[in-house]
């Protein structure tokens, strides 16, 4: 089964014992965006995606879900 954006988000959040606010602050964006992000109930820009992925150190396929590697 094939993960959402927002699960993965919040996987990747967890595991570094981030809480919103934290993540928000480290994105430049509100604990709330972080939060929509999570519930996949909004996607981020393409940039933001980015810098998510270069924060956790994982590959935009993994992030978005596409692997699990």
């Amino acid at each position: 089964m094939i993960e959402t954006f927002g699960k993965r988000l919040k996987d990747l959040r967890k595991e570094h014992g981030l809480t919103l606010v934290e993540l928000a602050s480290k994105v430049n964006v509100g604990k709330s965006i972080i939060s929509l992000w999570e519930q996949d109930k909004c996607q981020p820009s393409l940039d933001k995606v980015i810098l998510l992925a270069d924060f956790f150190d994982v590959s935009l396929d993994y992030i978005s879900g596409r692997k699990d590697y």
